[in-house]
């Protein structure tokens, strides 16, 4: 039924609802006519307003759609019949249901979220265990340092073979990778100490000789994973021991004592500069995808305390050694050792752990303390030779 019948006067063509009236299609008789049936014409009953929060509304008219509480098929009860004549006109509507008096309330809207208070960053280790096991490194190295030298060449060897083991039980356990672990530590101890003695030219030959003593090994086992079994012992070999032999062919030199001390130095401050400055400023990431918790700002940390530390170290520590020189110095172990340490965490990434071992408490495993030094000595060596000679 369309609005315009909803309590208007009668129309040509309205049927009354007495069979007295016109037939069909007639024309109506008149004032008599409308006079007679207005008397027997009951009115369309009249619905109230819907309240807002009452039933479906249309969005752009506001009035009721059907399926609301106004369109259920209830029967007016409180008038029966009332409904009836309008049924009788059009036989397939429903019947007029009665307009709730206490419609429920609308639920409550959501509360908004309380802000929560800022977290203080965490370190993420134990860092009183960080600092203990590494001052007890720190004097164990220095005093074997001045002392005797050759006591110094045993730490190293022990730190490359310790190193070898957790690099090569890594890969097997994540990896199913068999890395021959016994001609790795003897071919990496020989190289420590033919670097030391016989500078670069033994320690290339001890590196060959490593290489082919890996491929025989292997051979003593099935031919299945052979390749990658030698392929990641040479990149061990040469990961580990290699890399470690620029730290006892800087120990060679008249003043290889404060050569080494200057390298271990420039590399420690620059981690701590870079952990320090990132951990208090770091908002960019420097290399999401490989090291998380690294960040631009931290790297700068890293050249800037390394930059300070090398001019003062070159200074005062090396022989004929210049301040501008322990400026270029510093820049480059600040990025060596920021690159060895995203090399260290790409293949913790690759091998999915956290730490190559636990040997050393609130720093992991050897492997995770080398990490920077390694790449970073044949750097050092390299520039101290060419700034002040091999001495």
């Amino acid at each position: 039924m369309n609005d315009s019948s909803w309590g208007a006067p009668p129309q040509a063509g309205y049927w009354g609802p007495s069979d007295q009236g016109p037939v069909q299609g007639a024309a109506p008789a008149g004032p008599a006519y409308d006079a007679h049936y207005a008397q027997q014409t009951r009115p369309m009953p009249i619905v109230p307003d819907v309240p807002e929060h009452g039933g479906d509304q249309d969005d752009d008219q506001g009035t009721a759609r059907p399926g609301g509480p106004l369109f259920r098929d209830e029967p007016f009860h409180d008038q029966p019949g009332r409904d009836e004549p309008y049924r009788d006109q059009n036989p397939s509507a429903q019947p007029y249901a009665a307009v709730p008096q206490n419609p429920e309330p609308m639920p409550d809207a959501p509360q908004p979220a309380q802000p929560q208070p800022p977290q203080k960053k965490s370190a993420g280790r134990d860092l009183g265990a960080a600092i203990g096991v590494g001052v007890g490194l720190g004097v164990v190295i220095i005093a074997s340092l001045f002392v005797v030298k050759a006591v110094f060449v045993g730490v190293v060897v022990i730190a490359v073979v310790v190193g070898l083991w957790e690099l090569t039980k890594r890969l097997e356990e994540r990896k199913g990778i068999k890395a021959p672990l016994v001609p790795l530590a003897i071919g990496g101890a020989a190289m420590v100490v033919a670097g030391y003695a016989r500078g670069a030219e033994g320690a290339w030959i001890a590196m060959a000789l490593t290489a082919l003593a890996v491929l025989v090994w292997r051979m003593t086992e099935p031919p299945e994973g052979y390749l990658k079994d030698v392929t990641a012992g040479l990149f061990a070999a040469f990961y580990v021991p290699f890399l470690a032999t620029f730290v006892t062919m800087m120990l060679a030199a008249d003043d290889g004592a404060w050569r080494v001390l200057v390298f271990l130095m420039l590399t420690v401050v620059s981690d701590t500069g870079a952990y320090a400055v990132g951990w208090r400023f770091g908002r960019k990431k420097l290399a999401p995808r490989i090291s998380p918790g690294k960040t631009r700002e931290g790297l700068l940390g890293a050249v800037a305390f390394a930059m300070a530390a090398g001019a003062l170290c070159v200074q005062f520590l090396i022989e004929d050694g210049t301040w501008w020189q322990g400026l270029l110095l510093g820049l480059a172990v600040a990025v060596s050792a920021t690159l060895g340490d995203l090399g260290e965490s790409m293949i913790k990434r690759d091998l999915g752990i956290k730490d190559m071992g636990t040997l050393l408490p609130g720093h992991g495993g050897i492997m995770d303390r080398l990490d920077s030094l390694l790449p970073t000595a044949p750097v050092v060596w390299l520039l101290l030779v060419i700034f002040v000679g091999s001495g």
